[in-house]
Order: structure tokens, then sequence, then C-alpha cells
């Protein structure tokens, strides 16, 4: 439970991270990234492997890169099914490129809080 708590705190402070660097990624708070990690965590759950088997073949001829266009893609659903204007993001654009720093990021933090683990 306890690593949990750490990695959904660790992609919260990986989110407001990425909206401080990327135009675009919209982030109110510490508490509207809390709840758009939750989003994205079911996004990931349930449309995200969908996704993935659908594009299967694109991803295999593109070398895995695809996989990027799919992470935009889904950060940008969680934007918009987010209520209000806790999290949004802007344009595609910025959901490809806040896709690889919220990826970069999130690992870095993660990683350090494994330590603590």
């Amino acid at each position: 439970m306890k690593h949990f708590l750490f990695t959904w705190l660790g992609t919260a402070v990986a989110l407001l991270i990425t909206a401080h660097i990327v135009p675009g990624f919209f982030i109110k708070n510490f508490v509207a990234a809390l709840i758009a990690v939750i989003i994205i965590g079911l996004i990931n759950a349930i449309i995200r492997p969908i996704l993935s088997i659908l594009t299967f073949s694109i991803t295999l001829l593109a070398f895995w890169i695809f996989t990027f266009v799919i992470n935009a893609l889904t950060l940008w659903l969680a934007s918009a099914l987010t209520p209000g204007e806790l999290f949004k993001i802007s344009n595609f654009g910025a959901a490809l490129l806040g896709s690889i720093v919220l990826a970069l990021v999130s690992s870095i933090i993660n990683y350090f809080l494994r330590k603590i683990d």
C-alpha cells in the first residue's frame, strides 16, 4: 500500500513538473494533479490496452515509436475527462511532448522513491 501511495504522489509531482516545462500543459494545483493521475491511471488500465492491440502493427513497423502517440492520446483524453479546468492540454503537440517529458520525469522520481521504500 505504501508503494502505491508513493507512486501516486510521485506521478502527481511529475505531472506538475511536466506542466511547468511543456507549453500548453496546464495543472491547476497539487490536488488537481492527484485527480488527474487517478484519471490517467484508469484510462491506462481500460483504454490503453485496447489502443495498443488495435495499433500493434503500426507500432511494430515504427519500431515502438508509436507508443509515444498512444501515450499522448491517453493523456489528451485524460485532460478532456478531467472535470473543470483542473488539467488541460491545449493540443496534440503539447500532449506528445508532455507524454515524453512525463515519462522521463516520472521514471526519475519513481527511481528515487523506490530507494526510500
